[in-house]
């Protein structure tokens, strides 16, 4: 173990600026990555237990026909993770508005506007959920590229090695050759748990974006019946 941790210090000072910048690259981007996953998987997470919690709360107060409990309720912090509070709110507070208006719209034109609003509310949310996500592609797509360009900074390196010894010996490619199997490996262990994190992660917010369909679905069907 000693030998090997000395072996990789000397391997890390032979190398030369090109090769050491790619490898500062690529830590740069795998730490990007773990950072990004690690605030994603927190915020999805208070996301479904905020809505999961906030769920038959709403539907009470939307029963009894209280729309600024309702309101009052989707503004608390407690659910300001919650995306269902986000899209529920926002078309809640749309109908409210109208009604306290009484703007003079007719029962489609208000339906029409709280529509609306429930939609911009659930494509601004559906854009705030996928923040950060998609650079986990972007790096997952190009650190094996990043890789690459390293690898061949080493296979340049191993030739040098060869034109100034006049040899093609082992130990005139060996560090040439040893730097290439590093940036190589290097890129792949960045870019393969990207990949990863990015499906994961894209998958949740497919689901959520079904629960903010359904729930703006349900709502404009709860204001039909009540302006009927």
């Amino acid at each position: 173990m000693e030998g090997s941790g000395m072996n990789l210090v000397e391997m890390w000072g032979q190398m030369g600026w090109v090769a050491k910048a790619v490898a500062y690259v690529l830590f740069f981007m795998s730490f990007w990555s773990v950072g990004v996953a690690v605030e994603r998987i927190f915020t999805f997470r208070q996301a479904r237990v905020q809505s999961k919690e906030y769920a038959p709360q709403v539907a009470k107060h939307l029963k009894a026909g209280s729309l600024k409990e309702a309101i009052a309720l989707s503004k608390k912090e407690e659910y300001k993770y919650s995306h269902l509070a986000k899209v529920v709110t926002a078309g809640i507070s749309e109908y409210q508005f109208q009604q306290d208006s009484g703007g003079g719209l007719g029962r489609d034109d208000m339906l029409d506007t709280v529509r609306r609003a429930i939609q911009r509310a659930t494509a601004l949310t559906g854009n705030d959920l996928k923040k950060g996500v998609s650079s986990l592609a972007t790096i997952g797509s190009t650190a094996p590229f990043v890789g690459l360009l390293g690898t061949v900074v080493g296979i340049i390196n191993a030739f040098v090695g060869i034109a100034s010894t006049g040899s093609g010996g082992i130990g005139a490619v060996s560090a040439g050759i040893a730097e290439a199997l590093v940036e190589t490996a290097l890129g792949l262990v960045v870019a393969i748990p990207a990949v990863w994190f990015y499906n994961y992660l894209t998958g949740i917010v497919d689901y959520f974006n079904v629960e903010m369909d359904n729930s703006a679905s349900e709502l404009v069907d709860y204001f039909i019946k009540k302006t009927a």
